[in-house]
């Protein structure tokens, strides 16, 4: 039979709730189709400095690239706000995309027929969008820090300690993921829009000049621009004309969060981040750690599942199994179970606890 290494960092929060409702997942749908999991715990984030004094261990790391794959819950949390911005949780997050070479994230935005009346957005008749984002570049990446400046404001004050981030992208790093958007975009409605802020980025400019360059290769796909100040509006106005978004690493993290919510929770949005083939890649829930809800059984594990789902189609290339564990989130929802996020105005629904929704999606696989 075969066997799949897959490293699991619960992480913080609800981090390894959802992580243990996504391993009983996998487990399930592997008996199913014939295959099994090799599963390595490891630490990542606030519970990592707490324990070693750093987010990220070489160990960790290690282990991550020595699998199949990698199924990542939640990092951070208000603990650990004062640590040292060198060793803050989220510092994982970074170790993990550079160390693995992951440089693609996938956060695809898909409301649920059953959904809809969790969604802030009224009368949305539908929401499929793929939003490509750039991970390794970019501002998170670019040089930072802080510097004593002598200048005078036109106030006459002394500007004095001032922090710095730089936005930076490559030629090479916007082709690639450009090349990424375009391809998913080909395989889905053929409509591929880039997000940036032009008017004012010189980095963004560059982005625009390679996809116009680029864009006379894939003549089925229909490219347009948007600012990403009017992107944000446009996913509140006319959200179901969206198909694949593509855009740099900050843009990509906000933009996947407000597609989220009107969804109908961000805890139904799973991610992939994806490097060059052959090499493993991370799963993981859009949300965050919620620490305020840690332990209370209010967890929605659908996101991580989702993204265990994602795990088996693009890391494993089991798409059977993938398709198993999609449709039992379909069908748990048709049936009416709901976690308190996306309870919404619906009628005739059970509401269940992380446990309880992990046992309806099992039940259905």
């Amino acid at each position: 039979m075969k066997t799949y290494k897959v490293a699991v960092i619960g992480g913080d929060g609800i981090g390894p709730e959802v992580t243990a409702s996504a391993v009983k997942v996998l487990k399930k749908a592997g008996d199913k189709c014939g295959f099994a999991f090799e599963f390595t715990e490891c630490d990542a984030g606030g519970c990592s400095i707490d324990k070693y004094g750093v987010p990220l261990t070489e160990q960790t790391l290690d282990i991550c690239k020595s699998s199949d794959a990698v199924l990542l819950g939640a990092v951070g949390g208000p603990k650990w706000d004062g640590v040292d911005a060198s060793i803050r949780p989220e510092r994982a997050l970074l170790g993990l995309r550079s160390g693995l070479g992951l440089y693609s994230n996938l956060r695809p935005a898909l409301m649920f027929k059953e959904l809809a009346a969790a969604s802030p957005l009224k009368n949305v008749e539908s929401i499929d969008i793929l939003i490509v984002r750039e991970l390794t570049g970019g501002i998170y990446f670019g040089k930072h820090g802080r510097a004593e400046l002598s200048e005078t404001l036109s106030d006459g004050s002394v500007k004095g300690l001032t922090a710095y981030d730089t936005e930076e992208y490559s030629t090479a790093e916007i082709t690639r993921i450009l090349k990424e958007g375009f391809r998913y975009a080909q395989g889905r409605n053929k409509k591929l829009t880039l997000v940036d802020k032009a008017n004012v980025l010189e980095s963004s400019r560059l982005w625009r000049e390679i996809a116009s360059e680029l864009a006379p290769s894939y003549p089925d796909v229909t490219l347009d621009y948007l600012y990403v100040d009017n992107c944000s509006m446009q996913l509140i106005n006319r959200p179901s004309t969206f198909d694949v978004i593509v855009t740099s690493n900050m843009f990509g993290d906000i933009l996947s969060d407000e597609a989220g919510m009107i969804t109908g929770s961000i805890g139904m949005l799973p991610s992939a981040s994806l490097g060059s083939p052959g090499t493993p890649g991370m799963y993981e829930p859009v949300h965050g750690s919620a620490p305020d809800i840690a332990g209370t059984g209010k967890a929605n594990p659908l996101a991580t599942i989702l993204s265990a789902s994602m795990l088996l189609r693009w890391s494993l290339g089991e798409s059977e199994a993938s398709d198993l564990i999609e449709k039992a989130v379909r069908d748990t929802l048709a049936d009416g179970y709901r976690t308190v996020d996306i309870k919404g105005g619906s009628s005739d629904i059970t509401i269940v606890d992380t446990e309880g929704m992990t046992a309806a999606v099992l039940n259905r696989i």
